[in-house]
C-alpha cells in the first residue's frame, strides 16, 4: 500500500462542527450561511452532509437548479467540453457554442423582433450591463426600480436592490440616479394603482421622464417575496414607456427557465420587454449568466464596451446547451406547473390547520408561503422560522425570503423524484404545524 493510499484510508473525515469552526476562522461574518453542516456529495433533489445524513433539498442553490443536482446530460456536455478547452475568453479568440447558444436565447424569448444575446458570469453581472446598455443606447442615466426587488450585491446590484438590510449597509454611497418605487402587495396594502400613483410623482418631483433610460423590474420577486407584478401593472409600465421613450428591463435571473411554468415569466404578460436578463438555472449549476435584447438597442454600447474575461465561459454555455435539451426533452416547464399546483394543494389544506400560514402565492413552481401572527395580524419571522427549523430537523431545507423575513419559498428541482417530492410535502404538513 502506497503512502497516499494509506494516509487517505487513516484520515478521519471532519465533522460539521470541526469544519464550522474552520468556517468561522477562516472567512468573514460578511458570507452568511444558514445550514450548520456541510454538504458531501448531491444527486438531482437530494444532497447528504460529511456526516452521513440525508437531505431533500428544496433550495436548489437559490433557484440555480431547476434540473437537479449533477443531472447526466449536463455532466456529461461539461466532461465533453473539458476534453477541448476550458478557457480561452471569447473577445480574444471565440468559440461556436457561445454563438450558437445566443442563437438559441434569441429564439427562446418571448417576441418575434430581431434579438442579440450576451454573455456573463452571474446576475448581479447580467443586471449591470443591462443598465449600462440601457444607458449606451438611449444615452440617459436614470434608472427605476422596486422596493423589495433584488438585482445583486455589485455596487450597482446594490444600489437597484429595494432592500436595506443586510444588503445595502456599510457599503454606500451607491450609484447616482437610481430611483425606487413602492412594489404591489396585496397583503400590505400596496395595489398596482398606487405603484403607479408613485411613478407619476416621480417623474414631477424627482425626474424628467426624459432623463430615465429604463425601468427594471423582477416579474415576480424573488428575494422579495415570491409578489407576482400585476398584469395591469406591467402595461402600464410599457405605456409609459413607450411614451416617453423608456426602455422596459424584466429581470429574469430567479424566475427564468421554467421556475413560473413558463421558459420565461415574460411569457405569462401579453407585453414585451425591451432587454431580459437570466442567470441561476440556465446553467444547470455552472457559472452563467445573458442579456438577451432587441438587436438595436443591444448594440448601443461601442465595441469593446461589454464583455468579461470569464464571461461565456465555454464549460458553461455546454451546460446551458444541455440545460435547453433537457428542458425540452423532459418537459420540465409542464412539470414546473404539476409540481406548483400539487404543493399548492397541500399549502392550502395545511392552512385549514394552520392559522398563522396568511397566504399562498406564486406562478407554476415558484410558490411562496407567507406567515403572519394571528393574534396581531403582524408580519411573523418567528411563525416562519419554527416551520423552517423544523423541517430541517426531519431533512427538509427551506429558504426564506421577503421583506418581512416572514416568507418561506420553494425552490426545488423540477426533476425531482415524485416520490421524494411526495416524502418532502409530508415532512412540509408537519413542520406547518408547528408555526
Amino acid at each position: 500500500m502506497n503512502t497516499v493510499t494509506e494516509k487517505k484510508l487513516n484520515e478521519k473525515q471532519a465533522s460539521n462542527q470541526e469544519l464550522h469552526n474552520r468556517r468561522l476562522a477562516a472567512t468573514p461574518r460578511g458570507i452568511s450561511v444558514m445550514a450548520s453542516f456541510f454538504i458531501e456529495k448531491a444527486l438531482n433533489s437530494e444532497v447528504w452532509d460529511v456526516e452521513g445524513r440525508r437531505y431533500i433539498d428544496f433550495s436548489g442553490g437559490i433557484a440555480v437548479l431547476n434540473t437537479g443536482h449533477r443531472h447526466p446530460k449536463v455532466m456529461a456536455a461539461v466532461e465533453a467540453q473539458l476534453q477541448k478547452f476550458t478557457h480561452t475568453c471569447y473577445q480574444v479568440l471565440p468559440y461556436e457554442s457561445y454563438v450558437s447558444l445566443a442563437e438559441r436565447i434569441n429564439k427562446l424569448t418571448p417576441g418575434n423582433h430581431a434579438k442579440k444575446t450576451c454573455f456573463f458570469s452571474s446576475g448581479a453581472e447580467a443586471v449591470e450591463n443591462a443598465i449600462k446598455i440601457a444607458r449606451a443606447s438611449t444615452g440617459r442615466p436614470g434608472i427605476i426600480a422596486f422596493a423589495g426587488a433584488f438585482h445583486g450585491r455589485t455596487m450597482m446590484g446594490c444600489a437597484l436592490t429595494g432592500k436595506v438590510v443586510p444588503y445595502k449597509v456599510g457599503f454606500g454611497p451607491f450609484p447616482g440616479e437610481i430611483y425606487h418605487l413602492p412594489f404591489p402587495m396585496h397583503l400590505h396594502g400596496i395595489s398596482a394603482e398606487d405603484s403607479l400613483e408613485a411613478l407619476h410623482t416621480l417623474f414631477k418631483a424627482d425626474i424628467d421622464p426624459k432623463r430615465v433610460a429604463a425601468i427594471i423590474l423582477e416579474p415576480v420577486q424573488g428575494e422579495g417575496g415570491f409578489y407576482v407584478t400585476p398584469p395591469a401593472l406591467m402595461k402600464a409600465l410599457r405605456k409609459e414607456c413607450d411614451e416617453h421613450g423608456i426602455l422596459l428591463i424584466y429581470d429574469e435571473v430567479q424566475t427564468g427557465f421554467g421556475r413560473t411554468g413558463k421558459m420565461f415569466a415574460a411569457e405569462h404578460y401579453d407585453v414585451i420587454p425591451d432587454i431580459i436578463t437570466m442567470a441561476k438555472s440556465m446553467a444547470g449549476g455552472t457559472t452563467l449568466s445573458a442579456v438577451c435584447g432587441k438587436a438595436e438597442v443591444m448594440d448601443g454600447p461601442a465595441p469593446g464596451g461589454l464583455g468579461g474575461t470569464y464571461a461565456g465561459n465555454p464549460l458553461a454555455i455546454a451546460a446551458a446547451h444541455a440545460v435547453i435539451d433537457v428542458m425540452e426533452e423532459e418537459k420540465l416547464v409542464a412539470r414546473s406547473n404539476y409540481l406548483g399546483e400539487k404543493l399548492a394543494k397541500r399549502l392550502k389544506v395545511a392552512q385549514t390547520k394552520v392559522p398563522a400560514l396568511k397566504e399562498i402565492r406564486g406562478l407554476g413552481s415558484m410558490i411562496a408561503a407567507e406567515f403572519f401572527d394571528p393574534k396581531t395580524n403582524e408580519p411573523s419571522t418567528d411563525a416562519m422560522k419554527r416551520v423552517q427549523a423544523a423541517a430541517l430537523e426531519e431533512g427538509l431545507i427551506l429558504l426564506s425570503c421577503g421583506v418581512y423575513v416572514n416568507t418561506l419559498r420553494f425552490l426545488y428541482p423540477l426533476t425531482i423524484q415524485d416520490n421524494v417530492f411526495d416524502e418532502a410535502l409530508d415532512i412540509l404538513d408537519r413542520a406547518l404545524l408547528k408555526a
